[in-house]
């Protein structure tokens, strides 16, 4: 089995880091009052820029589409999951249930990419993205 190209192996971790960040930068922005609350402002600030930033650069090497999707999943997985530990969310069943549910997509999502990517590597390029993968790829 052929791994990704070296250049690119750094594109996921960085994106699950920018993930976090979101989720961090919602948090932020709820406890900032409006932005009357400079910590909160500013811890606010910082991590979306640090998220975004990671976010733009990790797509340099995983599609937008796939990218941005992990990113506001690991962002809403996260934010519900604090304010359900902070007693700010109810935790309920059925949000347990949907929260696994993205999860399960965002690993769908990432299977499905390294697929691609492995098919990338094997035939020495990237695909042309307007042309679907053949049946089976």
């Amino acid at each position: 089995m052929t791994s990704a190209p070296r250049e690119g192996r750094w594109a996921w971790p960085a994106l699950v880091g920018s993930g976090v960040l979101e989720a961090v930068w919602a948090t932020a922005m709820g406890a900032s009052a409006g932005f009357t609350r400079p910590g909160a402002t500013t811890v606010f600030a910082i991590a979306l820029v640090m998220s975004v930033l990671g976010l733009g650069s990790a797509m340099r090497h995983i599609p937008t589409g796939t990218a941005y999707a992990v990113w506001t999943a690991i962002g809403s997985v996260l934010t519900v999951s604090w304010g359900i530990v902070q007693g700010t969310q109810p935790a309920q069943p059925l949000t347990v249930v949907f929260l696994a549910g993205i999860i399960g997509c965002v690993l769908g999502l990432h299977a499905l990419e390294n697929r691609e990517a492995r098919h990338r590597h094997r035939a020495g390029g990237v695909p042309d993205p307007l042309v679907p993968p053949a049946p089976g790829d």
